[in-house]
C-alpha cells in the first residue's frame, strides 16, 4: 500500500515536497494525535517543545495514512475538520494553522462495513472517497512472475533464478505480501 502511495505521489505534481506516511493502527490513541496534529509546548506532561505533526510536515505534499480503519472516531472527527477547512488545531494551541497536503489513506478492513457499524464516520469516508484503488494480494496476482523478477534486479542483478525456484516462488502462499 505504501509503495503505491508513494509512487502516486511520485508522479504527481506535488512530487517534489514530502512524503510523509504513518500506520494509524501502530500508534496508542493519545500519540498518533499528537504525531498527525502536533502539539504546543506545555499542552501536556511530557510537552516540552512543539511539535509540529505530520499534517504540517506533509504540507503541500502527501500524506499517507495507512490503516485509517484503525483510526478512532475523535480523531476521525479532527481529520475530517482539516480536510473540510485545509486547517490543523495542534493539541493545546488555540489558533488553527493553514495547510494545503493531498491525503491518501489506506486499510485492510472493509471500509464500508465500518461505517454501517458506526466505527468509521461516513462523511468521512466519503471525504476521503475520491478514487479507490483494490490491491490483490500478492497470491492472488497473475504478475508474481514480473514482480519478482523486478526485485530480484533490485537485490542484484547478477542473480538468475533456476526454472524450479520460480516455480516455487509461484506456488508459495506469500503470507505477508511483499515483506
Amino acid at each position: 500500500k505504501e509503495l503505491l502511495a508513494s509512487a502516486i505521489h511520485k508522479a504527481s505534481k506535488r512530487a517534489d515536497k514530502a512524503f510523509v506516511a504513518i500506520n494509524c493502527g501502530a500508534l496508542p490513541e493519545n500519540l498518533l494525535e499528537s504525531e498527525l496534529f502536533g502539539h504546543a509546548k506545555g499542552s501536556f506532561t511530557g510537552a516540552i517543545n512543539e511539535h509540529k505533526g505530520l499534517f504540517r510536515e506533509a504540507d503541500g505534499g502527501t500524506l499517507f495514512l495507512d490503516e485509517i480503519g484503525d483510526m478512532p472516531l475523535h480523531l476521525q472527527t479532527r481529520l475530517l475538520r482539516v480536510l473540510a477547512e485545509g486547517q490543523v488545531l495542534p493539541v493545546g494551541a488555540v489558533k488553527p494553522i493553514e495547510v494545503d497536503i493531498r491525503v491518501l489513506a489506506a486499510t485492510h478492513c472493509n471500509i464500508a462495513q465500518l461505517v454501517e457499524d458506526g466505527r468509521f464516520r461516513e462523511d468521512l469516508f466519503y471525504r476521503l472517497n475520491g478514487a479507490t484503488l483494490t490491491l490483490p494480494a500478492l497470491r492472488e496476482r497473475a504478475d508474481k512472475h514480473y514482480i519478482i523478477q523486478t526485485l530480484l534486479k533490485r537485490i542484484n542483478p547478477a542473480v538468475r533464478l533456476r526454472a524450479d525456484a520460480m516455480s516455487a516462488l509461484l506456488a508459495y502462499e506469500w503470507p505477508g505480501n511483499i515483506r
